[in-house]
């Protein structure tokens, strides 16, 4: 949902985070991934502008920061 509300393709999203497009689809299959690698992938979000909205009884999720890039 986050790569696809930046227009991500996967290989745009491996890039960003600087790992293999593999890593990604195995992200999005529910596979583990290391700790750094999520990290990795999670920073490259952050500093695209997607928000992680932690669970609140509403379920855990994501959504598009009206900043983008300190902007």
């Amino acid at each position: 949902m986050a790569r696809v509300a930046r227009g991500w393709g996967v290989r745009g999203l491996a890039e960003v985070a600087q790992v293999a497009t593999q890593t990604i689809t195995r992200l999005e299959q529910g596979d583990r991934l290391k700790p750094k690698t999520l990290q990795a992938i999670r920073a490259a979000f952050e500093a695209a502008g997607i928000e992680f909205i932690p669970e609140n009884g509403g379920g855990p999720g994501v959504r598009l920061s009206h900043r983008q890039n300190g902007k």
